[in-house]
This record gives C-alpha cells, structure tokens and sequence, in this order.
C-alpha cells in the first residue's frame, strides 16, 4: 500500500469518525424526582444573608401552581412582538415573535417564546423589590403583586408604560417599561419613600419556566439551559445538569459559589430564542439559578444592591430584559452600542469558535449582498478554497510528484523484497532526493475538518439558516433535502418519508445523490490501487458518505458539494501542470469493468 492512499484513506477514517461523534445523539436520563421534598438548588453569594421571598409559594395538587393570571393586561405591540404583559406581578408572559413561524408553511402559527401561568410550559419575566430593612416583606411588590396603570394605555417602541403600587405604609413603587425596535425591554423600578423613616429594598429580576421545553434538542453540539455570563466568563448549565443537583443534594456543594458579578447577565437560552436579564453593567449584582424539583421549576434571578431611600426620596435602578430571537446582528449591536459585555456569545458557537464567528460574519455579509442564503453558502465555499489555496497546491503538487515516482517505488519494492527496513530506507532516500513530502496529499481533507465542523455549527445553530431558501424544492437550508427517490423525486403521487424516521435514513434527495457522485468522480482522478481491501474502501466510500450526509442540514450538504468540484478542478489543473494527465473516463471504464480471475486467463490460454 502507497504512502498516498494510506494518508488519504487514514484522513478520511479522521473525517468519518469526526462527523460521527459530532452528530451523536445524546438522550436525556430519566431522572427521578420525589413531590414530597422540595431542593432549591442556587449558585449565589453565600455571605449575604437574604430570605428567598421570591420562591414560588408551596401549593397542594389541587392548587394551582401559581395564580392563573386573570388580572388586567396591557398589549405589547412592536414590528417583531404580539403579546401582552400582566398587572399581576407586573409579568411579561404573552410574547409572541411575529416574524417566525413553526414551520415554513405560510400559515403555520408565529412562535410563541412567553406564556402566562396555567398554560402549558409557563414562562414568563417579572421585575420586583424583597424587604430588607425598616419595611416588612407584604410591603414589597412580589411575581404576585396586583400593580395599576399610572400612564401608557399599550407599549410600544413609541409609548412605555408605567406602572405604580402604594402599599398603604408610605412607600410608592413605580415600574417604567420601555421596549425598542427590536429585542429589548427596559424596566426602570423605583421607590419613593412618603414615610419619616428611611426603608431598604434590593431590587430584582426573575426569569421563570415551568419544566424543559417542548422542543429541546439535545444534541451534543447545541447548548440549551441556563447561559450566564459573569465578569468575562462565560457559563452554560444544561437542564437536566440543573436537576442533577435538585435530586441528590450531595452534589449541591458542587454548584454553589461566589457569584456576585460585576458586570455580566443571565437567562435561558433555546435552540433559536432567548431570554436574558441584564442589570446595569457599571453595577455589581447577585446572579442565581435556582431549581424547584417539587413543581419542576426552573428560576433564574438578578439581583441588585440594596436600595436605602432616606424620607421624601426616591431611589430606583434599570434592568434590561433580551427576549427573542438570537439574531446575529441584532445581539452583536446590543453588545458593541448597548455594553451588553460579550453578549454575542450567548450565540453558542462551540469549540471552534474562533473559526465559526469569522466564517458566518462572511456568510452574513455575503448573504446582504447577494440575498440568497444558498448561493451565499456556495460564494462562501469559494472563498475558503481560495484561502486555502496555496496550501492545497504545495498538497496537489506533492501527490502529482508521488506519482510520478511510482516506476521508481515498483523497482525499489523489487529490489527491497521482504527487507522492511531496506524498503524504509530506501523511500525515505527516494522522497528526500525529489524532495517530496509523503503526509502532505492529505492536508487539504484534514484542514477541512476544522471548517467542515464550523460551518456545520454556524448551520445548525445560527438563525439565520432558518427556513432560508435556496432554489426550487430547497425552501430550508437548515432541514435536510426533502426530496426522495422513494417517490422518484415527486414524480410518483406518494408523498416521501417524514423526517426522522428510519426509511428516511436511506430515502435520500436529490443533493446527498449528487453529493455521493462528486466524491465518486473525485476518486477518478487516479487509478484504482491495486490492493483489494483498497478498492473495497474507496468504491464504498462515496455512497456511504452519501447516506451518511443524507440526513443532514441541505447547506451543509451543498457546501460539501461545491467543495468537492472545486476540489476536482484545483487538482486536475496542477496535476496536468505538472505533467500528468489524469484519465478520468479511462479510470471511470476501469473501475465498471468485470475483471476475470486469473486461473481463469490460465485456462482459456490451454
């Protein structure tokens, strides 16, 4: 076996084994939890002694869990919102994104990310005060405070609203909601203290999920859970790790360390939606995660520094609230014009983040320009292989000049017989004289590893491949190829396997078939080797690879396309410049052809 067709056989095992693992399935573990015990499980600072008037309040089964929301509301309204937020507790839990929809029919529902108590997966945002000193903790505005409308009627990016709540004991408790164009809500609470004696509050905000989503992934390469950023360090807890700790309270001293911040944020973060408390980054804060096993609560809080409001003074404090979708741009401009310090890397970019960020700043650039996502993916892939170029030709120009030593490696295997060493030697001899580096055929497949990966987590992950269309039947690039050659590609009156069954596994489309035929025709640039269990390896490998990438994301697939006939070009124009003409038809004839066993041209020459 050739030094060459080790290396490329080993780099593509490399590849294959890779994309295994990075697209491993990883199911949850059932985990257990006991209703007649209830675990607060929090990461906070732990020198500051503070009562936890936030908890949810402890109901019997035939309660609800929390006061079904039948308050008054006032509708949120915005070119991105359709919902409304609750005078109970002040709540933003009706929010809907109205430029997404569940799927990309154009009358499926727009996604719901909020939703009030009573409704199944509750999830909603309240702002508050807890007690402190010289003011009893029913003196303070809680998630279940009634509050009353003092000006704004609806809230737009045009018209805040606020609201106000007297507790009857000197203290006037304002809150001051403001939204922009886009993602972001301001609350502005504040106390104003009508009493002879000074009072102390420390102002809050909560983020509150009944259970996991309907929808999560749970997927090895997508975090959804808690994401946190604390004074430049960056925090992602996944759910079922947040229960881990709720369920055996050994492992809790595990979870609980000092957490007062600096600057920083905290929140939940899903597959394609956010939401996200965000203090004043100028002011430290407490930021906790909490989990309520008894009631399967999730509960993420920011908590501010105590507010002491002398008599006839007003105190107040401004938090922000992310909640929608985590659009590239959107979040980059609040982290680089609104000081939310590393924001865009709630945006789980993975391990390659350092590929992953530049590749789809590219991609969305080119994406502006061009205004197709599908052909901005192929003006990407070009891109890179021009970035890559001077090594893939050092690469090209190697295997080109290994091949023109082949004669030579055939004399010198003679020569050599069954002396290993000797044949060592002399290849060692041979490549140092013509100066050849055998491992360099395979660095352009092992430097794609690291992009292929990239690209497969900006796909996956990103937003803005969701449900882009590309031409014809391609109407979401982030969805695998919905076409099958089960219905002849449409041409039969049967509709094609649902995705994520197991015949769609094999029913592949159109672009995992073309997909299998460029690396096929990439092959062909060579002649078969000569050694059996090589040619076993490479006439399979291309219609694995082919049902193996069938179910991924279709730009991913139309990226490996383009870069294999890219790949085909770039090498057959150095290896012509370099003397060899590669028979591509002839090799094609060779490999088809029915070759006849040996004893059996003995026998016909009897």
């Amino acid at each position: 076996m050739d030094d060459q067709n080790k290396n490329l056989i080993l780099a593509t095992l490399l590849s294959f084994m890779v994309i295994m693992a990075w697209t491993l399935l990883f199911p949850p573990e059932d985990l257990p939890i006991d209703p007649a015990t209830e675990t607060v499980v929090s990461v906070e600072d732990p020198t500051v002694p503070v009562s936890d008037p936030i908890a949810p309040a402890a109901t019997t089964p035939t309660e609800a869990p929390e006061p079904a929301s039948e308050a008054p509301r006032v509708a949120i309204e915005t070119g991105e919102f359709k919902g409304s937020l609750s005078l109970q507790g002040g709540r933003i839990d009706d929010l809907a994104l109205t430029q997404y929809r569940e799927t990309i029919d154009e009358d499926a529902e727009i996604v719901r990310l909020l939703r009030p108590v009573g409704e199944p997966g509750a999830y909603f945002a309240s702002f508050g005060w807890t007690a402190t000193d010289g003011i009893e903790a029913s003196a303070v505005p809680g998630p279940d405070t009634l509050w009353s409308t003092e000006s704004g009627e609806t809230l737009t990016p045009e018209s805040p609203v606020t609201l106000v709540w007297n507790n009857g004991a000197g203290q006037i408790f304002r809150t001051t909601i403001s939204v922009d164009d886009e993602f972001m809500f301001t609350f502005d609470q504040s106390v104003e203290n009508t009493s002879a004696t000074p009072v102390s509050a420390r102002p809050y905000g909560l983020l509150r999920r009944h259970g996991q989503p309907d929808d999560l992934k749970n997927f090895f390469i997508l975090h959804e859970g808690l994401v946190r950023m604390t004074d430049g360090e960056l925090e992602e807890t996944g759910y079922d790790d947040i229960t881990e700790y709720a369920i055996d309270p050994r492992e809790r001293t595990q979870a609980e360390r000092l957490d007062v911040t600096a600057s920083g944020w905290i929140g939940y973060t899903d597959h394609y939606w956010m939401t996200t408390l965000i203090p004043d980054q100028a002011t430290p804060f407490r930021s906790t995660s909490k989990y309520f096993d008894s009631r399967d609560l999730f509960q993420a809080e920011a908590v501010m520094p105590i507010e002491t409001v002398a008599p006839g003074a007003t105190a107040s404090v401004t938090t922000r609230l992310f909640a929608g979708a985590k659009e590239w741009e959107a979040i980059r401009s609040y982290e680089n014009e609104g000081g939310v310090a590393g924001f865009l890397d709630s945006i789980d970019w993975g391990w390659f983040f350092f590929l992953t960020k530049p590749i789809f700043a590219l991609l969305h650039y080119l994406n502006i320009v061009i205004g197709n996502m599908g052909w901005s993916i192929l003006a990407l892939t070009v891109i890179l292989k021009i970035i890559v170029l001077p090594l893939a030709y050092k690469s090209y120009v190697s295997m080109a000049k290994m091949k023109e030593l082949q004669p030579e490696m055939e004399k010198l295997k003679e020569r050599a017989g069954d002396d290993k060493q000797a044949m060592q030697q002399g290849m060692m001899k041979l490549y140092k004289d013509n100066k050849v580096n055998p491992a360099a055929g395979c660095l352009p497949i092992l430097l794609q590893i690291p992009i292929f990966f990239s690209l497969y987590k900006v796909i996956f992950v990103t937003i803005e491949l969701r449900h882009a269309p590309w031409i014809g039947w391609i109407r979401d690039l982030s969805a695998p190829d919905p076409s099958s050659f089960i219905n002849l590609f449409g041409i039969l009156p049967w509709a094609a396997p649902e995705p994520g069954s197991i015949l769609a596994l094999i029913a592949i489309g159109i672009l995992p078939i073309l997909l299998g035929v460029s690396m096929w025709l990439q092959q062909k640039l060579n002649p078969a080797p000569t050694d059996p269990t090589q040619q076993m390896i490479f006439a399979w490998m291309p219609w694995v690879f082919m049902f193996m990438l069938g179910s991924f994301a279709s730009g991913l697939v139309l990226y490996w396309i383009a870069n294999n006939i890219i790949t085909f070009i770039q090498q057959y124009a150095i290896m012509r410049s370099h003397g060899s003409k590669p028979d591509v038809f002839g090799n094609i004839k060779q490999s088809v052809k029915r070759k006849k066993p040996a004893d059996a041209d003995s026998n016909e020459g009897k």
